[in-house]
């Protein structure tokens, strides 16, 4: 019975692993979040704003809607980091 238990939790534990795995695959992958380029329904993840938590849910462009781009072409596109889109998102509110 023992050696059934540590299968089933090693079952389990790989298929956690894989379920984790594909949100950090895109970042490993030479891809950025890139902030403030994601048109209405193009963005890839939940927004900093958090009024929705889901992709492809941006209602416009936004600062706060990201989606990921290839490392190095963030600026190029205008995008803007996280810490930049949290600051432009705070003088927008003022």
């Amino acid at each position: 019975m023992p050696h059934r238990l540590i299968a089933s939790t090693t079952l389990a534990s790989i298929l956690a692993l894989g379920l984790a795995a594909p949100a950090s695959a895109a970042e490993g992958a030479g891809k950025e979040k890139c902030y403030g380029v994601a048109k209405a329904g193009q963005n890839d993840c939940a927004n900093l704003t958090g009024t929705h938590s889901c992709a492809g849910q941006a209602k416009a462009e936004d600062p706060a809607e990201w989606k990921y781009v290839a490392k190095g072409t963030c600026k190029d596109m205008g995008g803007l980091s996280a810490e930049e889109a949290k600051t432009k998102l705070a003088e927008m509110k003022k």
